[in-house]
């Protein structure tokens, strides 16, 4: 199908107002309608998933959204998940591109690259939240349980993921009690492990939370 100009100027403008208008789905907070804070951003994440998982979960037009964002990026949130294909951050939390600042890595655990990121977002991005984010069956975990149960080890670099889940798990053959064990782990490493963190922590510039997602419910149970 051919586009003349006017045809995608009335289309592009439909989408920014659908994106604008559409209840719960924030936009970038340079343009004043994301939360500034973390209880804010919290709020819009959790009232996202409720949608998801209410399966009424809106999907408005992004090619305006798109074009925005290529100019520049405004995320509210900063979420260090599991590297799983069942676990789509925008889609389980009904967020359009740019609002989530993502980082997947199996387990969610906590390594250099990922403390880079993390700290990227607060310094150069403003995110006031953090969030750890775990979820039900995790394979990364159910691997830690098998090795501190009878030693069975994995090929490669998957053994590093789970000599680092191990502390986290130990003493807790549990998989559901050792995924929120591990996601606790993650967000006291996240605080121990980066000073900018802790800092920022501490003056109140950022939470650092935990959460675990429910792979057959869809929902996202945050952890106290």
């Amino acid at each position: 199908m051919n586009y003349d100009r006017r045809t995608f100027l009335v289309q592009a403008g439909a989408g920014i107002a659908l994106s604008s208008a559409t209840p719960g789905i924030a936009v970038a907070s340079g343009s004043g309608h994301a939360p500034l804070d973390a209880k804010g951003a919290l709020a819009t994440l959790m009232e996202g998933n409720a949608r998801f998982v209410a399966d009424k979960a809106p999907c408005p037009h992004l090619t305006a959204r798109r074009m925005e964002i290529a100019q520049g990026q405004h995320p509210f949130v900063t979420i260090l998940a599991c590297a799983d294909s069942r676990e789509g951050l925008e889609t389980i939390f009904n967020q359009i591109p740019g609002n989530i600042f993502a980082i997947r890595v199996a387990g969610n655990i906590v390594e250099r690259g990922g403390r880079g990121s993390i700290e990227y977002s607060l310094e150069h991005l403003n995110v006031p939240l953090v969030l750890v984010l775990g979820h039900s069956h995790c394979g990364a975990v159910e691997a830690t349980l098998a090795f501190l149960k009878d030693g069975t080890k994995q090929p490669g670099d998957i053994q590093y993921l789970v000599d680092t889940i191990v502390p986290a798990v130990k003493g807790t053959p549990d998989i559901a009690n050792a995924v929120a064990a591990n996601v606790r782990a993650s967000v006291a490493a996240v605080k121990k492990q980066s000073a900018i963190v802790a800092e920022a922590s501490a003056s109140g510039k950022v939470v650092v939370v935990g959460g675990v997602y429910d792979l057959e419910s869809g929902k996202v149970t945050l952890l106290s």
